[in-house]
């Protein structure tokens, strides 16, 4: 049976241990996870998925086929250096460190090895993550699936080139913090209007639920978004007020903004090695 180890014990790791147990993907005994001094947190995780929690990275290591890399971008440079002397060439690694390259984590470990870096979002937790990963040239076809097999315990996977990882990680990554604050906007617009509280989250939410839905028939959205507006109607009414306030030049920005620090986080871990 193949092995995982965790390296990073964070809310993203616990998604996809979560993912791979609850699937049956793999069986708790073959799952590792350790992180830097945490020892409450292992324990935690031991007992909530029957995985074997680990205060010994180098253990971990040296029993694991594949390496993921959850621990938080600021620690990565010395968290893959200590690796260094426990890695093998025919391990993967699986990178879900947002902003860090490929090359640069094969520069931190030292040696050229399989990596894939991947891209999840927050979704994972509920097994809903529309995740994309990219993967260097020494990962096999074997590992390539083992990675899809991996994140599809979590949600939806795109194989990607890492070049457009910048443009993943502001629409997919960021992404729901964005929808997120849109309904934040309704929740407070409901307000306003003297909806109570409870009654607006569940209108929002059943409508949130609904739309997405819709999009998955594989319809246009600006089809179904005429099919909405009638002349002179409730909803043009609405429409006019974003258009007025340049409602999709501003959804734009964000995004481009999004990934332009995407890439800028790239280059300033690059710029140390």
């Amino acid at each position: 049976m193949k092995r995982i180890g965790f390296i990073g014990a964070g809310s993203m790791a616990e998604a996809m241990i979560k993912g791979l147990v609850k699937s049956g993907a793999m069986e708790p005994e073959a799952i590792f996870v350790t992180n830097q001094s945490n020892t409450a947190r292992l324990r935690e995780l031991s007992e909530t998925y029957g995985v074997c929690g680990e205060a010994d990275t180098a253990k971990v290591a040296a029993r694991s086929d594949t390496l993921v890399l959850a621990m938080k971008p600021k620690d990565a440079a010395g968290g893959i250096a200590a690796l260094r002397p426990y890695l093998r060439k025919e391990q993967l690694l699986i990178s879900v460190l947002a902003g860090i390259p490929i090359h640069t984590i094969q520069h931190y470990a030292g040696l050229e090895l399989p990596v894939v870096r991947a891209m999840p979002n927050t979704s994972a937790a509920i097994q809903k993550s529309a995740t994309a990963f990219a993967a260097s040239p020494l990962v096999t076809q074997e590992q390539m699936q083992e990675a899809a097999d991996l994140f599809a315990t979590v949600g939806s996977v795109t194989i990607v080139e890492e070049s457009a990882l910048d443009a993943v990680t502001a629409v997919a990554g960021s992404g729901p913090a964005f929808v997120y604050r849109f309904v934040e906007a309704l929740q407070a617009s409901a307000a306003e209007l003297g909806l109570p509280e409870k009654t607006a989250k569940q209108l929002i939410i059943d409508m949130m639920a609904g739309a997405a839905q819709m999009l998955e028939t594989g319809r246009d959205p600006s089809v179904m978004r005429k099919e909405i507006t009638s002349a002179g109607g409730t909803t043009e009414a609405g429409l006019r007020m974003l258009d007025d306030h340049q409602f999709e030049q501003t959804v734009i920005s964000c995004v481009k903004e999004a990934a332009n620090r995407s890439a800028e986080l790239r280059d300033m871990f690059a710029a140390k090695i």
